[in-house]
């Protein structure tokens, strides 16, 4: 199996919406889209449901030394390798890389966030700088563009927890901020145990107004000239946001159950983006 090939099948076996986004790409954009999303894929297996932190952590470093022997043009890892002919080409950068490294390891050391400015770091990692890259990779001719692209990530990793907030409950793990939990007297408790209250929807809609503000700003920076080439960028935010409407048309019922699209519904949503932005 050739490395490309191992990236192909690492997205399509995720199910994510963002391998909806790629179908359409020019084949060599394609190919480097693909190899990111499965290295983001891999780091993010290392610390999802871990059953030894301290495992999790070496894991962790090994990905490190990977990605310093990435940029030294000797990787040993399928991903890296199938990454590794797109640096120069995209723009890739040491150091977004290690930021995506860095939020990996803040999902090992904490399961709160105080306030929604960690929380924001949090995404900023693990979404936003993934954006700018992706951004990169798809072509641009305007600063605004990566601008867009981190403000977009980050509403789209808000959509992510508020899709899991109960499958991240029973890992332990709450990521709405600790402030707004207060504010809307939703105890952590409730979560955990997968209470509904009306005070749990008000809070559900508070973030969800913040993910859909963060979208509006992302739409608003991106600039006329730059549409066409970010059209895989602007599918993921239609898939996303779609799921958003189905999350709160269910009333934010995310605690017992995770809310999704069906494949086909993510398939046509992306081709009638993809057409609109031509």
């Amino acid at each position: 199996m050739t490395p490309d090939q191992y990236c192909q099948d690492k997205a399509a076996q995720s199910g994510s919406s963002f391998y909806y986004s790629f179908l359409f790409l020019p084949a060599e954009r394609r190919r480097a889209i693909t190899a990111l999303y499965a290295w983001c894929r891999e780091v993010d297996d290392v610390v999802d449901d871990p059953q030894d932190a301290g495992v999790a952590h070496q894991r962790l470093d090994w990905w490190r030394a990977e990605l310093a022997r990435l940029f030294d043009g000797k990787p040993s890892h399928p991903v890296t390798q199938a990454l590794q002919p797109h640096l120069t080409a995209c723009g890739l950068q040491a150091g977004e890389l290690g930021e995506v490294l860095d939020g990996m390891e803040m999902d090992l050391t904490q399961s709160r966030y105080l306030d929604e400015i960690g929380l924001t770091r949090y995404c900023h990692c693990v979404a936003g700088v993934v954006g700018v890259m992706s951004a990169r990779i798809f072509g641009y001719t305007d600063a605004r563009t990566l601008e867009f692209a981190e403000k977009l990530g980050q509403s789209l990793q808000l959509v992510n927890i508020l899709r899991d907030v109960g499958e991240d409950a029973r890992r332990g793990r709450i990521y709405l901020p600790v402030n707004t939990l207060q504010r809307f007297e939703v105890p952590a408790s409730e979560v955990l145990k997968g209470v509904y209250s009306e005070r749990f929807t008000a809070l559900m809609q508070y973030h969800a107004g913040r993910a859909r503000a963060l979208y509006r700003e992302a739409l608003e920076l991106l600039p006329r000239a730059d549409r066409r080439a970010q059209r895989a960028g602007l599918v993921m935010g239609a898939i996303y946001h779609t799921l958003l409407d189905e999350i709160e048309a269910s009333g934010f019922q995310v605690l017992h159950q995770r809310i999704g699209l069906t494949p086909l519904r993510k398939l046509w949503i992306a081709w009638k983006t993809w057409l609109a932005n031509r």
